[in-house]
Formats: structure tokens, C-alpha cells, sequence
């Protein structure tokens, strides 16, 4: 039978254990454990300070890189939109940089910019309350303005897409010389929805432009792909897309490289074919691709997707200048002595 003296004598062994593996590896184990410790650390140490270095560098060159555009951005925008008009549409969220960019980007273009239309977080609420109202709203507007309303691409967003469009026929043409609505007309329809909360506006939006740049949020909305604001920005871009000469979303790199973010739902739908899209608009890389891709809609080109995440192409391929051709005169040894000159073509 174990008795008393044999439990004590099991436990003064194990703690006796314990106490010589403690001895062992702070004295005869210590240097080697640690050695080891240390040589880890310098190795980490030294990768943490080259990826340092490599970020540093990959700064200078992205600084350098946008000086450079910048004091080129006038020469490659100069009078590449001259007298063509440009209207803003924010979403709730939208980021200043984006904004702000793109004005001076249309304004190095020539473009004019008639004025901002800032949707409110109201406009992209589907609950029963403010669909009614919308609702009630856009059967009001379209009444008064005659305009018939266009069949729901989607259920959800119905009123929002009715909504959309009937605001684009008070801020967008598809020429410059089509007849709209007059401007009392389009003051009231936009007066009408933002007494409803829906939308507030500066400048003067209603002085019809052909071109409609919709900044999309700063950030990724909290249900992902599937949250209706998304959902909302995809009707608006249609409706815009079918009432404008062309229409751009633009957003900001850090808006869309998550998952979910606007521009990547918008670049995965339908929509995609009928609008063009930046990611980079808060750079001036992209702010520069945004003119380019107005232009080249204009000159008959296809709607497509630009910038750095998960884009077609960094920008559009924007052909510079073909130089003019004049006459020059020239005149071989023979010519000269026979008196004949022979006019040929150089390029000048």
C-alpha cells in the first residue's frame, strides 16, 4: 500500500526536477538559448530596416512623380474640354480631395463647372417612411415636369433610380444644344426634393452640363457589396449614363481598395459598360485620367475602367497633338545650277 512517505518523497522529486531544470537552462543552456534569441532579433531587426528603406524610396519616387504631374497637369489638360459643362454628384461621404481635384482638373481643361448636387444619407435610406416619400415626390416632379418615368431595373431601388432621373433632367443634357427644362423648371424639381432631405446643391446645377462626375464615398459601407447605398450609386450612375454625353464615378484609393467598396461593386455590374470609372481621384494621376476619359468619350470612345486597383488600364490612351505639316523648300546641287527648286513636305 502507498503510504504518506511515498507521496512526499514523489513530490520532493518532481520539485527537485524542476529546480535542476531551472539551474540548467539559466546557466549551461543560457548562452546558447540566448545567442539564439539574439541572432533573431538582428535578422528581423535588419528586414524591418530594408523594408524601411525600400517604403522610404517607393516615397520619394511616388512624390516625385506627382511634382512632375503637377506642373505638368496644365499642358496635358490645356483646352481639352474647352466649353463643355461638368456637374458634380456626391455621395454621402464623399471625400474633399476628390471634389477638389477634380474642379481644378476641369478647370486646367477648360471645362466649366456648373455647380454640385450632394445626395444626403436620406436618399439612400430604403425604409417604407422615406420610400413613400420619395415616391410621392417623384410623382409630383413627374407631373409637373412631363416626364414619363422609366421601368425599375431594380425593385429595391426604384424610387431612388425614378429619383435620379428625374434630377438629371434638371442638371444634365446629353448635347449642348438640346432643350431641357427651363431653369425655373429645374430650380423647382431640385428645391422639391431637397425640402425633402434627399439632396442640397451649390452653384448652379440647373444650368445644364453634358458631362456628370459622381464622387463615390470615402469609405467602404458597413454591409459590404450588398448595402444600399451601393445598391443606390448603381441606379444613379444609370439614369445619369442615359442623360448625359458621359458620365464618371470617381473615388479615392484608400475609398476603394476594400472589398466591397463602391467602384469595385460598380466595376463587377452592368452599369460598368455605360460609365466610366477612377479609383485614384484623390491624386492628381487621376485627376488627370478622369479629363482624359471625358475626352475620349467625346471623341467616341467606349466607357472603361482607369487607375490602380483592379483596373483596365492606369489611364486612358489620350493621342497628344499630331504636329502640323508645312512646306519647306529645298534644293539639291543640280537644282541650283539649273535654277529649278523642288518643293517637298516636312514636318515642322
Amino acid at each position: 500500500m502507498i503510504d504518506f512517505r511515498y507521496h512526499l518523497v514523489s513530490i520532493v522529486a518532481v520539485f527537485l526536477a524542476l529546480a535542476i531544470g531551472i539551474v540548467l537552462g539559466s546557466t549551461e543552456l543560457q548562452g546558447t538559448t540566448l545567442d539564439a534569441l539574439r541572432a533573431l532579433n538582428t535578422s528581423l531587426t535588419n528586414k524591418l530596416n530594408a523594408a524601411d528603406a525600400q517604403r522610404n524610396s517607393y516615397a520619394q519616387q511616388a512624390g516625385a512623380s506627382d511634382t512632375f504631374l503637377k506642373t505638368a497637369e496644365p499642358k496635358l489638360l490645356g483646352a481639352m474640354l474647352t466649353g463643355d459643362r461638368i456637374v458634380l454628384v456626391t455621395e454621402p461621404g464623399s471625400p474633399s480631395s476628390v471634389v477638389n481635384g477634380v474642379k481644378l482638373a476641369a478647370a486646367l481643361a477648360g471645362a466649366t463647372v456648373t455647380g454640385t448636387v450632394a445626395l444626403q444619407p436620406k436618399f439612400n435610406d430604403l425604409s417604407g417612411a422615406t420610400q413613400a416619400s420619395l415616391s410621392a415626390i417623384n410623382a409630383q416632379q413627374a407631373s409637373a415636369t412631363g416626364t414619363p418615368l422609366s421601368t425599375a431595373t431594380a425593385s429595391q431601388t426604384g424610387y431612388q433610380q425614378n429619383a435620379a432621373q428625374l434630377i438629371g433632367t434638371a442638371i444634365l443634357n446629353t448635347t449642348a444644344d438640346q432643350t431641357g427644362l427651363t431653369v425655373p423648371a429645374a430650380q423647382l424639381l431640385l428645391q422639391a426634393y431637397a425640402q425633402g432631405g434627399f439632396l442640397s446643391d451649390s452653384g448652379a446645377p440647373w444650368n445644364r452640363a453634358t458631362l456628370a462626375v459622381i464622387v463615390a464615398p470615402g469609405s467602404t459601407p458597413a454591409d459590404g457589396a450588398n448595402d444600399p447605398a451601393n445598391q443606390v450609386l448603381l441606379a444613379v450612375a444609370q439614369e445619369f449614363a442615359a442623360t448625359s454625353a458621359a458620365t464618371l464615378v470617381a473615388g479615392s484609393v484608400a475609398g476603394t481598395s476594400p472589398a466591397g467598396s463602391a467602384i469595385s461593386v460598380l466595376r463587377n455590374s452592368s452599369v460598368a459598360g455605360k460609365v466610366s470609372s477612377v479609383d485614384n481621384a484623390d491624386t492628381t494621376l487621376g485627376q488627370i485620367s478622369a479629363m482624359w476619359a471625358f475626352a475620349t468619350q467625346l471623341a467616341g470612345g467606349k466607357p472603361n475602367s482607369y487607375g490602380v486597383l483592379g483596373a483596365s488600364a492606369v489611364s486612358p490612351a489620350v493621342p497628344l497633338p499630331v504636329p502640323s505639316v508645312t512646306p519647306s523648300v529645298t534644293s539639291t546641287p543640280t537644282q541650283a545650277a539649273t535654277g529649278e527648286a523642288k518643293t517637298t513636305v516636312g514636318k515642322k
